[in-house]
């Protein structure tokens, strides 16, 4: 068996002392082969004391790890190294219920069919598209780049196709060569980006919100640990509903201007927000990577983004995707040029802006009547505070009702829960408002 390591080595090379820290730094220094497989781990107590935590912080990150089969515990014989990796899934994403037609089902903030375009005659032009069937691999096809261009809220020097707004994220990271990097994130944060942040073992660092965007003080006080990324969503946030203003945008800019983190901008919700596009490229183009998702817009299945940044940051993208996918489909990318091109398609969106505001804002309105004082906003769900998340969970749970906790959005919990709003029915706001009063309560002061 390989030599047992030293506690206080160990304390060493874990810089994040949280549990959630520990569990990462640990993983990272697994796969890394610094610690190998097969080692034998100090006790419990001994590494917490070399880091000046409690032996529950460290207990808990070996919880996680041993249910990974990453550590595996022998009781008195101590803990030992089983594994440098396990199943690699998206945890927080996966962890959503099926929870059949029985109940009312707002943990997912998703688009209303509805209110999406019909695909057929779009489709019917991307099959026609220029080099169909060809493998020459077209970073964007010129009729989508024509058809975004105008609207895009800085100059780039390259452009772009990409399968998604999250694939554009993950292969990002992965082109990059980010894993185990130290990456600055809005918080709350989208669990998807925190999904992908987790699988690479990145370093999380998080820069606290308020209603007009992340705090450029937080942020200047986060980029002295010299993050390699700076992960923001420039226009509406996916989870608080809250538009990053330009005032506070002009500000992040500022504090950026004076290091070299790159700026990842992923814009998810794009023109469902009721603002114009904006980016930090306007500022640093040399350090900007934009993604513009059209899922939210235009359909799931259209599983197209374009990203924009500097052709240096862009050619690293390509000659990641070479390896998989090489290019985005022709057919979509014709189909989505259409689309942005079509009167009909622009009507139907600006109809759907109004449409997720007005359904939002029913439910926001009726609780903040009630005392409980959600944020007004725009997007696809409501931010909702609350005193307990478990106790939340439980009461709406009783009541037929399946919301997101905020633990989800976060590294621990939030005391918010992510209300979908987008496909509500106007007709069971009442019902949605008096379970979440009752589940917003303090149970202590219920006693």
């Amino acid at each position: 068996m390989t030599e047992p390591v030293d506690a206080t080595w160990i304390a060493q090379n874990l810089s994040d002392r949280s549990s959630n820290g520990i569990d990462l730094g640990m993983r990272a220094l697994i796969r890394s082969g610094l610690i190998p497989i097969g080692t034998r781990l100090p006790p419990i107590r001994d590494i917490a004391s070399a880091m000046g935590v409690s032996p529950a912080t460290v207990a808990a990150a070996w919880a996680r790890l041993q249910k990974q089969r990453i550590l595996t515990g022998q009781g008195r014989n101590g803990t030992w190294v089983s594994g440098a990796r396990s199943l690699s899934v998206p945890k927080r994403f996966a962890s959503s219920g099926n929870f059949g037609a029985s109940v009312l089902d707002l943990s997912f903030a998703v688009p209303d069919p509805a209110l999406l375009p019909r695909l057929h005659r779009a489709l019917a032009h991307g099959a026609e598209a220029d080099q169909l069937n060809s493998y020459a691999r077209v970073a964007i096809l010129p009729e989508l780049e024509e058809a975004v261009r105008p609207d895009w809220p800085y100059a780039p020097e390259a452009f772009l196709a990409i399968n998604g707004g999250y694939s554009a994220v993950h292969t990002l990271f992965h082109a990059l060569s980010l894993r185990g990097a130290r990456v600055a994130v809005e918080y709350p944060a989208a669990l998807r980006h925190l999904d992908i942040l987790e699988d690479l073992g990145a370093a999380i660092l998080p820069v606290a919100c308020d209603t007009e965007g992340p705090l450029p003080d937080r942020l200047a006080e986060v980029l002295a640990q010299r993050p390699e990324i700076f992960l923001l969503q420039p226009r509406l946030h996916s989870v608080t509903g809250q538009t990053l203003s330009p005032t506070r945008l002009a500000a992040l800019a500022q504090v950026l201007a004076h290091g070299d983190t790159v700026v990842i901008e992923d814009d998810g919700l794009a023109d469902l927000a009721l603002v114009p596009a904006q980016s930090l490229g306007r500022w640093l183009p040399e350090r900007v990577v934009h993604v513009k998702s059209f899922s939210k817009t235009h359909g799931p299945d259209l599983r197209l983004a374009v990203l924009s940044g500097p052709s240096g940051l862009v050619a690293q993208v390509r000659g990641y995707r070479a390896f998989s996918s090489g290019w985005t489909s022709r057919i979509l990318q014709g189909a989505t040029a259409w689309l942005l091109r079509d009167p009909a398609t622009q009507d139907l969106l600006a109809r759907a802006r109004i449409v997720y505001r007005d359904r939002r804002a029913a439910l926001v309105d009726a609780l903040r009547a009630e005392g409980v004082m959600a944020e007004p906003g725009t997007g696809l769900c409501a931010w909702v505070p609350v005193a307990s998340e478990q106790y939340a969970m439980v009461s709406l749970a009783a009541h037929g009702i399946a919301v997101a906790p905020g633990s989800r959005f976060g590294l621990a919990p939030l005391n918010h829960l992510r209300v979908a709003t987008s496909r509500l029915d106007p007709g069971r706001v009442a019902d949605v408002v008096h379970a979440l009063v009752l589940g917003a309560a303090d149970p202590q002061k219920l006693q």
